[in-house]
């Protein structure tokens, strides 16, 4: 199930409006051209941001998301006929061998179940050619990043055009380590309709995801810092090895 924000139409059209600075993007646009990446898979790909981003530089994207809502939003941007859009999870991708396979924002951290993350990454190394990468972010628990998801430091009021004055908020609801949930409130100003959002991320220590990594056959790159947000986030870079 996706959560209210990505899957009810409504609030998935106005997803982009309220975060439109996704320079958090860059740095895996950058790393997608490193790598010399000609194919790409881009799981949650939700509104298609960065899917879009590497097909504006002729990469071949496919993209995977549960959320129908997003799903639409990303079909209905311009260039969006370059990418092949996929409604579902991992499990219901045809078979692929693409240069890279991607997990951006919090993609990583919403695969809460165990196994839905093994069975995440076991897809994801199968998509992959031999010599294919994975790349993905996950936050660091050490920094606690979910202290500052409450009104005080989450507050804002975006005017949408089309849609009008939009009031939003976080507040966690339930912190059971290594799950933190959340509630993201929406506010319409134009009709005082209120929407809710509920979301749980899992939090992993990087040496559970390298575990993980290595149990699935992955061979680790590299741990890098986000650019964006140096000491908060770990990048994983897994590899596929040329003989498996």
């Amino acid at each position: 199930m996706a959560d209210e924000c990505f899957g009810h139409p409504r609030l998935a059209a106005i997803y982009d409006p309220l975060d439109p600075d996704r320079s958090d993007l860059d740095a895996y646009v950058r790393m997608a051209e490193e790598v010399e990446a000609r194919r790409v898979l881009d799981i949650g790909c939700g509104t298609g941001v960065f899917a879009l981003l590497l097909a504006d530089r002729g990469i071949e994207v496919v993209g995977v998301d549960p959320a129908e809502a997003s799903i639409d939003v990303a079909r209905s941007k311009p260039g969006s006929e370059r990418v092949r859009w996929i409604l579902g999870d991992v499990t219901a991708l045809p078979p692929l061998r693409v240069d890279l396979s991607t997990m951006t924002a919090n993609v990583a951290q919403a695969i809460v179940d165990p196994r839905t993350w093994r069975e995440t990454l076991k897809r994801a190394y199968a998509s992959l050619r031999p010599g294919g990468l994975l790349m993905f972010e996950t936050r660091d628990p050490a920094r606690r990043a979910w202290e500052e998801w409450n009104r005080e430091h989450s507050y804002s009021v975006v005017e949408i055009p089309g849609v009008g004055a939009v009031e939003s908020w976080v507040e966690v609801t339930d912190t059971t380590f290594p799950l933190v949930t959340f509630r993201g409130t929406y506010v319409f100003a134009s009709d005082r309709h209120v929407l809710t959002s509920h979301s749980t991320l899992r939090f992993r220590e990087r040496q559970e995801v390298e575990a993980d990594l290595l149990a699935q056959g992955y061979a680790i790159d590299d741990v890098r810092e986000a650019p964006d947000r140096p000491g908060r986030e770990f990048v994983f870079l897994a590899r596929r090895p040329e003989t498996d």
